[in-house]
């Protein structure tokens, strides 16, 4: 319940300090973000942190398919497999326009 009465109160904190602060205060956070996250090294971070993310997902994978083999459904495997071929037959891009390769 603690944690409920804190979220709430970070809320209506957040609405009130929102609202005065205004549609041109508003504006200039959306101008500074998007400045960012069209930054070059910001964009290259951003790829190469995906990267490592799909390297260890990969790793991980297959550490538990070594561990757990059999025991898994064939109803969920069948699934996993075809999630993964349909992300690994073509280039796709996610939100920040990096490719899921």
């Amino acid at each position: 319940m603690r944690y409920r009465l804190t979220f709430v109160a970070g809320v209506a904190l957040g609405y009130v300090l929102g609202t005065r602060a205004g549609r041109e205060r508003y504006e200039q956070l959306k101008k500074s973000a998007r400045r960012i996250s069209q930054n070059p090294a910001v964009r290259n971070t951003a790829e190469t942190a995906a990267q490592q993310g799909r390297e260890f997902a990969g790793k991980a994978y297959h550490a538990v398919s070594e561990k757990v083999g059999d025991k898994v459904p064939v109803s969920v495997a069948g699934r996993v497999r075809s999630l993964r071929e349909r992300n690994t037959n073509g280039r796709r891009e996610d939100d920040w326009g990096t490719s899921n390769t």
